[in-house]
C-alpha cells in the first residue's frame, strides 16, 4: 500500500533529482471520487483492461482525468503504462508506434486513437543536444489537428528504437519477466554507447531528456498538478501525487515544482498555462502566473514550428476568442505574433480589433458544432491587422490594386515566419482569400459566377461576411452572395444579368451608350483598413 503525502506540499522537493525525498501519491477510493466508468470510452477501457491481464500497471492520465473531474467529455483518453512499446505492440494487433523522440503506441478502433506511453523517468547528462522535449500531458485533440492537415508529431513521441536490450521481450500473455527484472532506465533511443540522457541549455531549457521508469518516475515529467492524475483500472482508484484533485476543486492551475525552474525547462509551458487557462476558466497560482512576466522572451529560442503548433491549438480547439485575451494579458501574444500585437495595442477599439474578436468566436462556435475548421481563415483573422496596415502605406490610389493587397498579404506572413512558421499552403492561402476581396465586392455579370467554382470561394466569402458586419465591406454585396449560393441556376443567372444591367455611376445605364472603356486588369474596391 502507498503511503499518503501529508496535505500541505513541499514543491522544493519536487525538482529533486532524489526521488525518495519526493511525496508518494495519495490514493483516493473509489468512493471518494466522481469518475464513473460509463463516462470512460469503451476502447479505452478494453486497452486498460487487457494490459492489466498482461501484468502491466495501467492508468488513464492527464487531461482526460481532469475533465472527468471536471464533468467535461473528453476528446481522447492517453494511457500510461508500465508496458515498453514493443510489448504493448505485441498485446494489440491494430497498434502502430510512432515518434522518433520517444516511442508511444497508438491502439487503432476506426477513426478512434488510444494513445498509450510507457512510464518515463529524469536523468542528468552532458549529451550534445537534441531538441525540445516537451511535456507528456498535452491533451490537445489530436484528430482536430489531423484534420487541420498538420504533420505534428505528438511532443513527446519516438520513432527512434526502443531500449537495446529488448531483445526478444515476452509479453504478459506469454510469462513475460517481472518489472523489477527489465532495465528501464536506458535511453529510449540510444544505443549502447548513450548513457547521458539529460540536456540543457545555457537558459536552462531541456533539449533531451527520455528514460523509462515508474509511475512514481513518470508524474514528475508532467506540467500542471491538475495535469498529473492517474486512475488506476486495477481498483478504480485516484492517484494524486501532487495535490491536483484539490487543485482542479479550486479551479487553479498550478505548475508542479519551481515555475522558473519549469519555464526556463521548456518555454512553451507559458503558452500552455495560458491555454488551460483560456479553456478551463482556472487562474493562475501565484509565481505560475507572475513568473511569465519575467520569462515571457524566452519563447524565442523555442523553434517557429513548434510555435505554430501551439498557435493552433491555442486558436482552433474551441476557446480561441478567450486565448486571444489571456495571451495579451500576459504579454504573450507580443512573443508568439509581435506584428499583431503591435497593432491591437495601437487599435484596441477599432473595426479590425473587433473583426478578429468576431471571427474567433465565429470559430469557436464551429468547433463547438463539429464543422471544420482551417489554419488559413485563422491567419487571415490574426493578419488583417498587419496587411492593412503595410497597405496603407502605399499611395492612396493603390490601396484597392489586387497587386497591392497581395503583396501586402506576402509581407505580413513573411514578418510573422520569424517567430512561427507559417506552412506555404497556408500563407498562400491567405493572400487567395484577399485577392478575392475586391472580385467578391465588384460582381459584374455571369463572370462573378465563375467565383462560386474557386476552391478559396467559400473561405473568401467568409472574410467578406465578417468584414460586413463589422462596417468595412457592403453589407448589400454580402447578402447577394448569400443569396446566389441558395438558389437554382437558373435564378443564378438571373440575378447575375440583373446585376450586370444596374448603372455603374451618374449618367450611365440610361440614354445612348457609350463607348465602353477597356477596364484595367485588377481594379477593384476593398477596404483595408479598420
Amino acid at each position: 500500500m502507498r503511503r499518503f503525502y501529508p496535505a500541505k506540499r513541499n514543491f522544493d522537493l519536487l525538482n529533486s533529482a532524489d526521488p525518495g525525498s519526493r511525496p508518494a501519491a495519495r490514493i483516493i477510493p473509489r468512493a471518494e471520487h466522481s469518475i464513473s466508468r460509463s463516462a470512460i470510452s469503451p476502447n479505452a477501457l478494453r486497452v486498460l483492461y487487457r494490459l492489466r491481464e498482461a501484468g502491466y500497471e495501467a492508468f488513464l492520465v492527464g487531461g482526460c482525468v481532469r475533465d472527468l473531474l471536471l464533468g467535461i467529455t473528453p476528446k481522447d483518453f492517453d494511457i500510461a503504462t508500465s508496458a515498453l512499446p514493443e510489448e504493448v505492440k505485441r498485446a494489440f494487433r491494430n497498434c502502430r508506434l510512432i515518434g522518433r523522440r520517444f516511442r508511444l503506441a497508438h491502439v487503432f478502433f476506426g477513426r478512434e486513437i488510444i494513445e498509450v506511453a510507457t512510464f518515463r523517468a529524469m536523468s542528468t547528462g552532458d549529451e550534445p543536444p537534441v531538441e525540445t522535449v516537451a511535456d507528456l500531458d498535452d491533451d490537445v485533440d489530436e484528430e482536430l489537428l489531423d484534420d487541420l492537415d498538420d504533420d505534428e508529431d505528438d511532443e513527446d513521441a519516438d520513432e527512434s528504437t526502443v531500449l537495446a536490450e529488448a531483445g526478444p521481450h515476452q509479453t504478459g500473455f506469454h510469462g513475460g519477466r517481472p518489472l523489477a527484472d527489465r532495465d528501464r532506465s536506458r535511453h529510449a533511443g540510444a544505443g549502447d554507447d548513450d548513457e547521458e540522457d539529460r540536456v540543457t541549455d545555457e537558459h536552462g531549457r531541456i533539449l533531451r531528456d527520455n528514460v523509462y521508469g515508474t509511475i512514481d518516475d513518470d508524474v514528475w515529467r508532467r506540467d500542471f498538478t491538475a495535469n498529473s492524475l492517474y486512475y488506476n483500472i486495477a481498483d478504480f482508484s485516484i492517484w494524486d501525487y501532487t495535490g491536483g484533485v484539490e487543485d482542479i476543486a479550486a479551479r487553479r492551475l498550478k505548475l508542479i515544482g519551481d515555475p522558473v525552474t519549469r519555464y526556463r525547462e521548456d518555454p512553451v509551458r507559458m503558452l500552455r498555462a495560458a491555454r488551460f487557462q483560456a479553456k478551463l476558466g482556472f487562474e493562475l497560482d501565484g509565481q505560475t502566473g507572475t513568473a511569465i512576466a519575467g520569462l515571457r522572451d524566452l519563447l524565442g529560442s523555442v523553434p517557429p514550428a513548434r510555435l505554430f503548433d501551439e498557435t493552433l491549438k491555442l486558436f482552433l480547439t474551441g476557446h480561441g476568442a478567450r486565448s486571444l485575451e489571456v495571451l495579451r494579458k500576459h504579454g504573450l501574444l507580443a512573443e508568439l505574433l509581435p506584428s499583431v500585437a503591435a497593432y491591437l495595442d495601437r487599435h484596441p477599439e477599432g473595426a479590425v480589433a473587433k473583426l478578429l474578436t468576431q471571427g474567433l468566436v465565429n470559430t469557436d462556435q464551429r468547433v463547438a458544432q463539429g464543422k471544420p475548421v482551417t489554419p488559413t481563415f485563422l491567419f487571415a483573422l490574426l493578419l488583417y491587422g498587419p496587411i492593412a496596415e503595410i497597405i496603407e502605406k502605399q499611395p492612396q490610389e493603390k490601396w484597392h490594386d489586387i497587386g497591392t493587397i497581395v503583396d501586402a498579404a506576402d509581407r505580413a506572413a513573411r514578418g510573422a515566419q520569424g517567430r512561427i512558421s507559417i506552412p506555404k499552403r497556408f500563407s498562400l492561402g491567405v493572400r487567395e482569400m484577399f485577392a478575392a476581396q475586391p472580385r467578391l465586392e465588384q460582381p459584374r455579370g455571369r463572370r462573378a459566377l465563375r467565383m462560386l467554382e474557386q476552391p478559396r470561394f467559400r473561405a473568401g466569402f467568409d472574410l467578406l461576411l465578417l468584414r460586413a458586419e463589422m462596417g468595412l465591406a457592403d453589407p448589400a454585396i454580402a447578402e447577394w452572395w448569400t443569396r446566389v449560393q441558395e438558389v437554382s441556376q437558373t435564378d443564378r443567372d438571373r440575378m447575375a444579368d440583373a446585376l450586370g444591367a444596374q448603372p455603374r455611376g451618374p449618367g450611365e445605364g440610361g440614354g445612348s451608350r457609350r463607348p465602353r472603356r477597356r477596364r484595367r486588369r485588377g481594379r477593384g474596391r476593398a477596404s483595408a483598413a479598420p
